[in-house]
Parts: C-alpha cells; structure tokens; sequence
C-alpha cells in the first residue's frame, strides 16, 4: 500500500507549482497556443481512443482480474513458467491486438496482477502496440519495405529481449511479490465455468476491441481491407456472442464483481493517463502542429546518423504519443525533413510501445526503479539498433 505524501512534500509539490504558474509567460504566443494543443490533443484522445479502445481494454482487464483462471496465468506467463511458451505467447500478442501504448496498459495490469511474471508482462506490455501487422505493413508501403522488415523484427526481439532482462534483473522481487500475494500456494484452482468458456468470453472481447478498431489499409491489401468493409457487422457479431455468454455462464455477483474489477482500473489509469496527454500536447502538439517545442528542432536533431541522432529521436519517441498508424505519416515528415533511416528506426521502436502518459502509468504499477530500468532499455536497445540500422540503410 502505498503512503500518503507527507506534509513537506506537499508544501514543495505546491510552492513548485506556485513557481511555475508566476513565471510562465502565457500571453506569449508560443505558450498560449502550446496550451490549447494540449487540451485539442486531450480531445482528440478522448474523442479517438476512449470509447472505441480504452474503455473495452478497461473491461477485459476488469475481466481477467476476475474471471481468468490464476493458475493458468502462472502456469503459461509466470516467472518459473517454460520460457519460450511465456515469451513466445507474450511476444506475439502484438498480431492479434493493434493497440497503442494507451490501451495495452489496462490489459498489461491485469494479467500482471494476476499473476504474471515480470519478464512476460513485460513482454506483453512492448508487444501489444509494437507488434502491429497493420502498422509494420503500412511502414513498408510508405517508407520502404527495408524500414518496415527492420522495424517486424526489431520489435519482436525486443519484445523478448527487454523482457527477458526485467526478469533477470528483478527475478528475486518478482518472485517475492507472487509469493506475498499467495500466487504460488494454488489459490483460485476451483473455477465456476469450465476453460473453454472462459476462452470464449475472453475471445469474445479481444474479437471487440480488434474490429471495432480495425484500420483501412490507405492502400489496396485485399483481405485486410475486406474485413474493414464488414468490422461493424463482425463487431455485432462477437457482441451479441458476448451478451449471450454473460446471460447463460454467469451469476449476478460475477457480473458485479467484473464491474467493480473495471471501475477501479479506470479510477486508477484515466487520471494519469488523460494528465499525461495533456503535458504531452503542451511540449510536442499533435501530429502537424506546433506546441511549446518547435518540430524543426526535432527534425534538426535526428539528422544524419549519429549515436545522439539516434538517442535524440528514441528518447522524443517515447515521451510522444503516437495513436495506431499515425506514427508513418509523422516519419514520413521528418524524413523528408532530413531525418535519417537510423533515427526513423529507432522512433519507430521506441514511439509506439512508450508514451509520456504510458510511462507515468507504467510507474504507478511498477514503482520508479523498474519503470526506469524499462523505459532505459526501450531507449537505449531502440538507439543501438538504429545506428546500427543506419548504417547498412540505403538513403531515403
């Protein structure tokens, strides 16, 4: 549990805020309008990704806590699970959800809190936005199949890498932390439904949230953009499928159980969450905007491809909010700016899984050490890989 600020600290946290307000110049036009890119950013995410993406992540998360068998979780992602099955189901999560940094976060807190290890969570928390099929395709059609095939694998091995390194660093913690909680004694074995109904109605609400975000290619792709053509009738389809599971497998205290489960993820993720869009709005603006940092210092800096190029452009990634796909279009600007393949690479590593919004969450659950130690890896393995990259790429 954790303790209240005492009063010092409040006093600090308030004079600095005092501070802040008596110096900031906010008739300057800069200023003024980096604030109303900050609250157009919250709109927008508010608007784009809350009820479509965050609020549907918020239930399945709800719904794991409660109703997914917490042995089974530790058997196949905890931390004395076999390591490719937990590392490979983790990794790959990424084809099925093509979420951003955002709405991952509410399904990373409740299979961790359900009782998977720290590496495989992990793993789980790069992948979902990382590995996006749609995404890393669009990459290959816009900025050229070298970037994109750089950017699938990348990610994938990340995804295990960083993971695998949070366990080993943290393994005497997290093992500490299962064994606390009383994850490791059998608890929870005696289930209400048999496994494939839980099966059906966890893939029920992942079928949801996929189609009811499902993207139009901005291009011909065939299947891909057949399905979209559908994805309202496919989404009624898992919906109706859902409402009759939840009549016919569960009781009423079930039902309330998974509410209040649902409710308290969203008391604990939204303010954060919506805070760190808002700061992030104020600093960069959304895409094609100006806010308080001018974007022609950021395309000045991710020129060429030097090692602070490449830290510069992973490190701005993951303090930038990108939403699904739109993170192409951004890097398609900046290379044309002068950004070179390296840094593009490390962006597109870095951007997606992280967000300024996303670590301040990430840091609530975690706490400050493990939420540097990720965030450290995702920048630091995201800037060697584009130098590296950069230096075997063909020029833009």
């Amino acid at each position: 549990m954790k303790k209240p600020l005492n009063p010092n600290m409040k006093l600090l946290i308030a004079v600095g805020a005092f501070v802040l307000l008596f110096f900031i110049p906010f008739p300057e036009p800069r200023v003024s309008g980096a604030i109303q890119e900050a609250f157009l950013m919250v709109s927008d995410y508010a608007r784009q990704h809350v009820l479509l993406c965050l609020i549907p992540a918020l239930f399945i998360a709800g719904a794991i806590t409660v109703f997914l068998n917490q042995q089974a979780v530790i058997k196949y992602l905890g931390p004395k699970a076999k390591k490719p099955v937990a590392y490979g189901v983790a990794a790959s999560s990424g084809v099925i959800l093509a979420v951003c940094s955002c709405t991952v976060l509410p399904l990373f807190k409740g299979i961790y809190k359900k009782g998977a290890g720290l590496g495989p969570a992990v793993a789980f928390l790069y992948s979902g936005p990382a590995v996006n099929v749609l995404a890393i395709v669009l990459t290959a059609k816009v900025l050229g199949w070298q970037l994109g095939l750089a950017r699938a694998a990348g990610a994938v091995v990340f995804a295990v890498v960083i993971g695998f390194l949070m366990h080993l660093i943290f393994r005497k913690e997290d093992e500490a932390r299962l064994t606390d909680q009383g994850m490791f004694n059998g608890a929870g074995m005696e289930m209400p439904r048999k496994l494939w109904q839980d099966v059906l109605y966890m893939a029920s609400m992942i079928g949801i949230l996929v189609f009811m975000n499902w993207a139009p290619s901005r291009g011909s792709m065939g299947v891909w953009d057949f399905i979209y053509q559908f994805k309202w009738i496919i989404t009624g389809v898992f919906a109706a499928g859902l409402v009759l599971m939840l009549i016919l497998w569960f009781k009423k205290e079930e039902l309330k159980g998974w509410l209040v489960s649902t409710r308290d993820f969203s008391l604990q993720i939204f303010p954060l969450l919506l805070g760190g869009v808002l700061v992030s709005g104020f600093l960069l603006g959304r895409p094609g905007h100006e806010a308080l940092i001018p974007s022609a210092w950021v395309a000045a800096a991710v020129g060429g491809n030097s090692l602070l190029a490449n830290f510069f452009s992973a490190i701005s990634g993951a303090l930038m909010y990108f939403a699904t796909l739109t993170e192409v279009p951004i890097l398609q600007g900046l290379i044309g700016s002068g950004m070179g393949q390296g840094p593009a690479l490390a962006l597109l590593l870095a951007g997606p899984s992280l967000s300024l919004p996303s670590i301040l969450i990430i840091g609530g659950e975690l706490g400050f050490k493990k939420t540097l130690v990720y965030c450290g890896l995702v920048v630091a393995l995201s800037t060697l890989a584009g130098w590296g990259y950069g230096m075997i790429a063909p020029a833009a």
